[in-house]
């Protein structure tokens, strides 16, 4: 609609609409993203309705946790054991599908070998963002939006932001990316120092998300498991921590 506005196309009908698209995604040029095979989609599928499942857990726990009255209590157990077999259910059909996809498999499980990284993570890498690995780290960060960007206009003058990209992802990298923070050594490094320089604990965590992203981009690319000890990673993550 900005975009229509701005070329002084005010009026809307179904022909003028695709008129204006075309003409956006002429001047936008995009990149375009990789297609996802059937297999790939059906996996993609299941993650989304496991995600669906932990936000009705969550939901269900934190109403236990505040009701007081019985026979609200046991139904919500029942509820919360219904959702756990779902859970296990749709676990089990994730893996059952990067299985019997060789090339999912092994790049699930480099990922899987890097501490913070989990099943379910790495499914999600695999399938959501299979240009990991393929690109270079700007890139990589710019499509889950956590590549700084530059404001240099009116009162935002002199500051960087992240956003954009896949922010789905993004939203679902945050927990992973916690944990790496507890128990990578690595991104624990980089994250504390950070918060120790005055970083907000969120502008450090997004910090550790692109860190995390770029080890993950130089292992698949250059086909390892994780080893802190590799020249690349631990390159990376020096150049990382001079940053700060």
């Amino acid at each position: 609609m900005e975009f229509a506005g701005g070329a002084g196309q005010l009026a809307e009908t179904g022909k003028l609409d695709a008129q204006i698209i075309a003409r956006f995604a002429t001047v936008l040029q995009a990149a375009a993203q990789e297609p996802l095979d059937e297999q790939t989609e059906q996996i993609k599928a299941l993650l989304s309705r496991r995600h669906q499942l932990v936000q009705m857990h969550t939901a269900e726990t934190n109403r236990f946790e505040h009701t007081h009255d019985k026979a609200v209590a046991r139904s919500i157990r029942a509820i919360l054991k219904t959702i756990e077999k779902q859970m296990e259910n749709v676990d089990r059909q994730i893996r059952d599908h990067i299985d019997r996809h060789p090339e999912l498999t092994r790049r699930a499980e480099q990922l899987e070998s890097v501490p913070g990284i989990g099943e379910t993570t790495a499914s999600l890498l695999v399938t959501e963002l299979p240009e990991l690995g393929r690109l270079n780290r700007r890139q990589i960060a710019t499509l889950v939006g956590v590549a700084p960007i530059n404001r240099d206009s009116g009162t935002y003058r002199g500051k960087r932001f992240t956003g954009g990209g896949r922010h789905h992802l993004r939203a679902r990298l945050f927990m992973p990316t916690l944990v790496a923070a507890r128990h990578n050594p690595a991104i624990q490094a980089f994250y504390q120092r950070l918060t120790q320089n005055g970083k907000t604990k969120m502008t450090a965590l997004i910090a550790a998300m692109r860190e995390l992203l770029t080890i993950l981009n130089i292992m698949l690319k250059t086909n390892e498991t994780w080893n802190p000890k590799n020249h690349l990673i631990a390159k990376t993550v020096a150049t990382f921590v001079r940053g700060t």
